[in-house]
């Protein structure tokens, strides 16, 4: 197994984050196996899905839905409404696994492959990139 953690800015805004290039990158010289992605973090979540045509942004308008940023929650430290943050992982959970053949990420034509942050009061996430040779 090969191991490796990156370290990715979200800023101060809800986000969707396309990790894919590194993803796809990180097992490049890799031959058939298993992608692990994985955020060490009880506030954010890995999501595959697609980007750019609307997607990303469609997916934080059902979280602001499902989990507004309003004084509903019992863990209240940080920002009004952080306590959402931390029920989100139930939702989009921290890992997701990826077939690699050949090097190369085994995903559907439109899926990416995204961090998902709502936490505003932390900047900075890490994520864990793993390859299981298969």
């Amino acid at each position: 197994m090969r191991s490796e953690l990156q370290t990715y800015r979200t800023g101060d805004s809800d986000m969707v984050l396309d990790l894919t290039d590194d993803c796809a990158s990180f097992v490049s010289r890799e031959g058939d196996g298993l992608l692990h992605v994985f955020v060490p973090h009880a506030t954010a979540g890995i999501a595959i899905l697609e980007t750019g045509a609307g997607s990303d942004d469609d997916l934080l308008a059902a979280l602001r839905d499902l989990l507004p940023a309003d004084d509903r929650w019992r863990h209240q430290h940080g920002t009004p409404g952080h306590g959402r943050s931390h029920v989100m992982p139930a939702l989009i959970p921290p890992y997701a696994t990826v077939p690699v053949e050949g090097g190369r990420l085994a995903l559907g034509t439109w899926q990416s492959i995204c961090l998902v942050d709502l936490n505003v009061d932390n900047e900075e996430r890490r994520v864990r990139l793993s390859f299981l040779a298969g």
